[in-house]
């Protein structure tokens, strides 16, 4: 117990450092206003996070929610439907203190649509009573979990309405989640918009992969390690395959899914930030503008082009799921799915072949895959190595062994795998893959916050580093924005069997190549 002796003119123990790890960093006080609180994202993810937060202690007493939506609700109504949601998602255990001391700061304000000007009038006026009522000192942060066709509407009326006009002391940010647009002109477009309300170190565009430990456990593993950097290049890598395989199909979101198609929903934001988190060099820091840094300049060096040739054929994949069984329970092919469009050309199976123009990484290829009512659910980061020029063994002692592999597996069996050859117990010579296994849950007692309990706490703390930049998401759609192109004007997807690895053209791509790909 530090004495009176200890402690500095303000009361505080000079001892205690703020950077030491053991101590929780906690958002400021604010009003978090939620547009889109009554949709499946909100109700599944966002609000039961939120809670988790406030269960762990990082959020500030005096945090409030307002939820915007197109319901006639009163406070209570949005209190009722906040503890269902928490109740059914949170991963903490329900304290009846922390609900009420979290219930207590929340209001719900109804809009008539997202273009009723008298809303947002009534929504300035109720932010501006929590200032004084709940003590939220001013600071504010907005989450548009909202359609990207009314941001227009939204991010002007929030900017005539004066809820982020600057105050001393006091932050404004936006929260935006993907898709960032559909080609790089609209997420220009979408940029300019947010630009409007909020400065561009104020925006945080959610790509919820980041704010996964396995994804952050990427950077620990590459530059916290002796052993694996000095491999990591073209000297003795191979190639990098990156999957994010879904068994299940597109359910009810149809009407999402066939304006956007697998490659923009996966590839341009998930797929390309996991490349870029493998592929790039050391940061000076942690800090969000150095990791920013190195991931714009990886990403600044991908290129389409097979030794200099492009090839848009050759070099990507694009397949649909047809009807089918899968499990051994039949399933409908993607356009007899409700809501499909009988003549809608949008893929449910995408794989690319990229190359990374860098001193690093030239010559080494990147396969990116991504699908749904594939043969399981994996995500996934393949490091293949190459294999040794020469081997003393007698060939057949050799015929059980294939490349080294580093796999780093982010969902659903988190953790690292490490293949490499061993003996085989015997009087023999004989060699075989064996895999050494890091797991989260069987290494670490403390269970792993959910992906948006960290995305949201760190929007709320103005922490950077797990959100990419509008340059990122310029850069990404630079790489995808001929492949779409490509693919408008070539006809229907292939047809694939749900529960399979792809269509025939995704083994191919790697075919051409000499390669295969990993049966996950």
């Amino acid at each position: 117990m530090p004495t009176s002796a200890s402690l500095d003119s303000a009361g505080a123990n000079p001892l205690l450092d703020a950077r030491d790890l053991r101590l929780p960093r906690i958002a400021d006080p604010c009003v978090l206003v939620m547009f889109g609180i009554t949709g499946d994202l909100a109700q599944h993810k966002l609000l039961p996070a939120i809670y988790d937060l406030a269960n762990r202690g990082l959020l500030s007493p005096a945090f409030s929610l307002v939820g915007v939506g197109r319901r006639q609700w009163d406070d209570d109504a949005l209190r009722d439907y906040v503890a269902k949601a928490a109740r059914a998602g949170a991963r903490t255990p329900w304290r009846p203190a922390i609900w009420e001391q979290l219930a207590a700061g929340m209001r719900f304000v109804p809009f008539a649509s997202f273009e009723d000007d008298g809303a947002y009038a009534r929504l300035t006026r109720v932010v501006e009573k929590l200032d004084h009522e709940c003590g939220t000192a001013g600071n504010r942060a907005f989450y548009l979990s909202i359609p990207p066709g009314w941001f227009p509407a939204v991010t002007e009326r929030i900017a005539r309405s004066g809820l982020v006009q600057e105050a001393p002391g006091a932050w404004r940010r936006v929260v935006i989640e993907k898709p960032f647009g559909h080609d790089r002109a609209s997420a220009q477009e979408l940029d300019a918009l947010v630009a409007r309300i909020v400065r561009p170190n104020d925006v945080f565009r959610v790509d919820h992969y980041l704010g996964k430990e396995t994804v952050q456990n990427i950077l620990a593993l590459r530059f916290a390690n002796t052993m694996f950097e000095p491999l990591w290049n073209q000297r003795y890598v191979d190639h990098v395959q990156i999957t994010m395989a879904e068994a299940i199909g597109i359910g009810t979101r149809a009407g999402y899914y066939d304006t956007i198609g697998s490659a923009r929903d996966v590839i341009q934001n998930h797929l390309l930030q996991l490349l870029a988190l493998t592929a790039m060099e050391e940061p000076a820091s942690m800090s969000a503008a150095s990791v920013r840094a190195e991931k714009e300049k990886v990403l600044d060096c991908v290129r389409l082009e097979r030794a200099g040739v492009l090839d848009l054929d050759a070099s990507t994949a694009r397949g649909r799921y047809e009807a089918g069984f899968q499990g051994g329970v039949p399933v409908r092919g993607y356009l007899q799915e409700q809501g499909v469009a009988a003549d809608s050309r949008t893929e449910t199976y995408a794989a690319v072949r990229l190359e990374i123009a860098n001193r690093r990484w030239a010559g080494v290829p990147f396969y990116l895959r991504t699908g749904k009512r594939l043969a399981r659910r994996v995500t996934e980061v393949a490091v293949v190595f190459k294999r040794p020029p020469f081997l003393p063994f007698e060939t057949a002692a050799t015929a059980g062994i294939g490349a080294n592999t580093i796999v780093l597996r982010i969902q659903p069996e988190e953790g690292i795998t490490l293949r490499l050859a061993s003996k085989v117990p015997g009087t023999q010579m004989e060699l075989r893959d064996v895999s050494m296994d890091f797991g989260y849950g069987a290494s670490f007692n403390e269970e792993s916050p959910e992906a948006y309990e960290r995305l949201i706490l760190d929007a709320l703390l103005g922490d950077a580093p797990l959100f990419p930049h509008q340059r990122e998401v310029d850069l990404s759609w630079r790489i995808l924005d001929p492949i779409i192109e490509h693919w408008a004007g070539a006809g229907a997807p292939e047809g694939y069997r749900p529960g399979s690895w792809g269509p025939p053209s995704a083994r191919a791509l790697l075919a051409r190549d000499q390669r295969t790909w990993r049966r996950s």
